[in-house]
């Protein structure tokens, strides 16, 4: 599956070319493309698409959406290692490779504040 994920932006590389930056997908972080929202800062929400930023996203809304992807388990789908996905389905993973429960977006709604850019 391939989804349009909010994610919190937290870093910015000023001197990348494209634009990048480091987001936070509830405990997963990759690097995107920000040349579509140039003016975001860091500690702010966008939402990320094949790796590229295509718009901000208020707090609210980011979390809510990243609350219900994890309770339907589209975060591990998407972030998750498609091949110990793949074991668990098939029911021949080892119990250690089970994923862990995520707790970030739980911890994003108790953060306060975010750093400038």
């Amino acid at each position: 599956m391939c989804l349009a994920v909010p994610g919190k932006v937290v870093a910015i590389d000023d001197s990348a070319d494209p634009l990048t930056g480091l987001i936070d997908f509830g405990g997963v972080q990759k690097r995107a493309c920000l040349e579509y929202v140039p003016d975001v800062r860091v500690g702010e929400y966008v939402i990320v698409h094949v790796g590229f930023a295509l718009q901000r996203l208020d707090e609210e809304s980011a979390l809510a959406s990243l609350r219900l992807f994890e309770e339907l388990g589209l975060l591990e789908e998407e972030f998750g290692d498609a091949w110990q996905q793949a074991e668990r389905e098939a029911g021949t993973a080892p119990a250690s490779t089970a994923p862990a429960p995520t707790a970030a977006v739980a911890a994003d709604q108790t953060e306060s504040g975010s750093e400038a850019r």
